[in-house]
């Protein structure tokens, strides 16, 4: 993974994408016990902002004699999925991205915080699974969730979900 996340810093240092931030079952890893996840999801802004924000990442890759495997790109032996930051919510998540040092490289990584709110967001069972192992973590300061679910009008969901884990 060292090797691709390396690819990834210089697509940024190139002016592919904007900024990245690693979000997904490998950031919340980071947080809590490891999560059975088989690609790295990496949250992006696009340099420039349209129908095909892909493309660009997909022409380095070509060109650097990456291949397409289902919705990822391989770099280094790693699938990569690259997700546009496509709600306000994942945009602010990779601007306010974290830098952490993964063996011998300083990479971006969603913050704890945000990584709750977009599992809320999203809403799938494994979504929700990941954030209450996140809330039942050290991990995340409650007074910044909660300003952060605020602006984008997902109380109701940590409510729910709390609710929901009781009945358990």
């Amino acid at each position: 993974m060292e090797k691709a996340l390396r690819v990834i810093e210089e697509m940024t240092r190139l002016g592919i994408i904007k900024a990245y931030a690693i979000g997904g079952g490998i950031a919340a890893t980071y947080y809590i016990e490891p999560i059975l996840t088989y690609d790295l999801d990496i949250f992006f802004i696009p340099v420039k902002e349209g129908l095909d924000e892909l493309a660009p990442i997909y022409d380095f890759a070509r060109k650097h004699g990456y291949v397409e495997e289902a919705e990822a790109v391989i770099i280094e032996g790693f699938p990569v999925q690259f997700i546009p930051a496509y709600n306000e919510l994942v945009r602010e998540a990779v601007s306010e991205a974290i830098t952490v040092k993964y063996r011998e490289i300083e990479v971006k990584l969603v913050r704890a915080e945000y990584l709750t709110a977009i599992a809320l967001q999203t809403g799938r069972a494994k979504d929700r699974e990941r954030a209450l192992r996140l809330l039942e973590s050290e991990a995340v300061d409650r007074d910044i969730l909660t300003r952060i679910l605020k602006r984008h009008g997902l109380l109701k969901r940590l409510s729910k979900l709390k609710g929901n884990s009781h009945d358990k």
